[in-house]
């Protein structure tokens, strides 16, 4: 089923995501002119607990939807550099914690009919504030506590809009419940 890619043209480069036209022959020698692809970088997330079993949960502003929503912190990790590693940079520089554990609990991948890369999802427990925010110049984050029981109640009320924040959300929930941390 995997494709043939005849020729590759760049349209952007951008530090994020470059974007790309390929030229592509499927197995049955069918030719695909134009497919667009947005090629981004590994990126991670992660639910993050704190010492007293709170969900740690931002609020920001994305533009692309106009909104002010909620999210668990995530990122890009920095090129060669370790998920789990990368996953602990972004939850100290956006809320200023870190964990004494910090487990996978999986890998998504956003929109693969357009987009590359995968997620890689992770539960962090044991959060501790032991900083200050460290943002980048155009981000304004808030850092909500909220207690397991309550992150369950708004998850399953759509709460949360990020898919792959979703995605974590479920599968530490998952983890969580099997670790009888939070109600069924």
């Amino acid at each position: 089923m995997k494709w043939k890619t005849l020729s590759s043209e760049y349209i952007t480069r951008y530090r994020y995501f470059t974007a790309r036209k390929d030229k592509c022959e499927t197995p049955e020698g069918a030719i695909v002119e134009e497919y667009y692809v947005v090629e981004l970088g590994l990126t991670v997330t992660a639910l993050g607990i704190t010492e007293e079993n709170e969900a740690i949960l931002i609020k920001q502003y994305r533009h692309p939807l106009g909104e002010t929503i909620l999210e668990i912190p995530g990122g890009f990790a920095d090129e060669n550099e370790d998920p789990k590693k990368a996953v602990e940079r972004e939850f100290l520089e956006e809320t200023g914690y870190a964990f004494s554990n910090v487990e996978y609990v999986g890998e998504v991948a956003a929109n693969p009919g357009v987009l590359s890369g995968y997620t890689k999802l992770y539960l962090a427990t044991g959060g501790k504030k032991i900083a200050r925010q460290k943002l980048d110049h155009n981000e304004e984050i808030e850092v909500l506590l909220i207690p397991l029981n309550e992150l369950k109640e708004m998850f399953l009320q759509n709460k949360f809009v990020q898919a792959l924040h979703t995605c974590c959300i479920f599968y530490a929930l998952q983890k969580l419940e099997a670790m009888n941390k939070v109600k069924r």
